[in-house]
């Protein structure tokens, strides 16, 4: 090795711990210190690869780094390209089983010098936990899922396909889902993924280096092209001209193309005629919002790939009921209470993940009162509400009065003796006896479980 390329990689090298004591800072100031300290700070910079393209980041466990990919991921590889434009992807992994290296410049560490092509025009890098087998289909998304398999099979006859839902339903999962199955079935495939706002970026780029010959060859050379989020482009001019430009192109060489929104083609406003009227001519697959039960699925198949981490029924209806904004959020609240339970030693329980999960549960829940619990309870079991407050112990009003005990525990943030209190007068040891044995009948006895289930479907709504 020369001494003027062993100085060339030691200012590589110097250059990249540099950017990454910035963009630590940068997270840092915009996410705030409770957060920065508790997530994003445990990251390690584990290496460069060869070519000085791809960063490893790493972290203490494999929950953490699954949470800082859900949540992070989009914006790491967005402070990365702009600290060091020649970063074209940021992968995050645990650091078990990884090898850290030292930070590896290329020959020429000068970004301007450096071939400027994103990593899709290279073929894509699809993260291999998003496929068909772990995407949990149900009514709300069956028809896209059935559709996204169809067109990475090569069995599709529609192009576009249009995948829209509100943010965080499972539309890139089955991007990375496609790209995988279409590259297994045809290796040798060049697949473009990237988002409209990378599009944009690199367009932009291309104009400004007055290389926007080389810009649409990359994309039209695609075997595959998908785009996502493409609501993006709303109101930018040139590049929905271009975009359109690559669509027709793409579509009249009969290559497959994916694109998805968080709604569909005609609700996309600021987006030009003439490319809506192209996106609704293949097939539109809208995914709603996961229900329940779609969502009890789902924690049940996380669950499933975790087999270290122990979670009790009642827990795993807590998060199914109670996260209901996004499939997203809901793997986010279940890698978060699995992280919080390792790291602090502690097994899941309802109080546990209550305690854990008090923002997030209290976002989703629908504000329920003592008195609707006891309504609701006299109604299902065929009683009069005043029999809750009786000192009658009979056992057609004693259990019901336990079970509305249970749920006002459960469901309202009220305190035992408060609880006790609205229920006649009674100790908090009578609430804490009512409670410890409903739990205990849930788990012996299906009836007592049903009407439970049913109850609280019912007050949440």
């Amino acid at each position: 090795m020369t001494i003027g390329t062993q100085t060339r990689q030691d200012d590589g090298t110097a250059m990249i711990a540099a950017a990454w004591d910035s963009i630590r800072a940068g997270l840092r100031r915009d996410c705030g210190a409770r957060l920065f300290d508790h997530w994003l700070k445990p990251i390690a910079l584990a290496g460069v690869d060869e070519d000085g393209r791809r960063v490893l980041l790493t972290l203490p466990s494999e929950f953490m780094a699954n949470w800082v990919s859900a949540h992070y991921a989009d914006r790491l590889t967005l402070a990365w390209r702009t600290a060091l434009p020649r970063i074209a992807e940021v992968r995050i992994s645990a650091a078990e089983g990884v090898q850290p290296q030292l930070y590896s410049a290329p020959a020429d560490p000068d970004p301007v010098a450096a071939d400027p092509a994103p990593v899709a025009a290279r073929g894509a890098a699809f993260d291999p936990r998003m496929t068909f087998d772990r995407f949990v289909a149900g009514d709300e998304n069956r028809m896209a899922a059935n559709a996204a398999r169809s067109l990475a099979e090569g069995a599709s006859r529609f192009s576009p396909l249009f995948l829209h839902s509100p943010t965080g339903q499972g539309k890139t999962h089955l991007m990375h889902a496609i790209g995988q199955d279409y590259r297994r079935r045809l290796p040798g495939a060049n697949i473009l993924f990237m988002s409209a706002e990378k599009f944009m970026v690199d367009f932009v780029s291309a104009m400004r280096d007055r290389d926007t010959l080389a810009f649409k060859a990359r994309l039209r050379s695609a075997d595959l092209l998908m785009i996502d989020d493409i609501q993006f482009i709303a109101g930018k001019g040139a590049t929905q001209e271009e975009f359109l430009h690559t669509v027709n192109e793409v579509m009249a060489a009969g290559k497959p193309l994916v694109i998805s929104a968080d709604r569909s083609p005609h609700a996309l406003d600021g987006v030009e005629g003439r490319i809506l009227s192209r996106l609704a001519s293949g097939l539109v697959a809208d995914i709603k919002p996961a229900g329940p039960a779609l969502r009890h699925a789902i924690v049940r198949a996380k669950l499933a790939a975790m087999p270290d981490v122990a979670m009790p029924d009642d827990v795993v209806e807590l998060l199914a009921a109670r996260i209901q904004t996004s499939i997203r959020e809901l793997e986010g609240a279940l890698n978060r209470l699995s992280a919080y339970a390792v790291l602090n030693g502690r097994a899941i329980d309802l109080d546990f993940a209550q305690e854990v999960l008090g923002e997030m549960l209290s976002a989703g829940q629908k504000r329920v009162t003592i008195d609707d619990i006891q309504k609701a309870v006299s109604a299902h079991f065929g009683m009069r509400q005043a029999e809750m407050v009786s000192a009658r112990r009979a056992r057609a009003v004693a259990r019901p009065r336990q079970i509305a005990m249970y749920l006002a525990k459960r469901l309202t943030p009220r305190s035992l003796p408060e609880i006790g209190r609205r229920f006649g007068g009674r100790d908090h040891t009578t609430v804490i006896h009512a409670v410890r044995q409903i739990e205990k009948l849930r788990g012996c006895d299906a009836d007592i479980d049903a009407d439970v289930r049913s109850l609280i479907r019912n007050l949440e709504g």
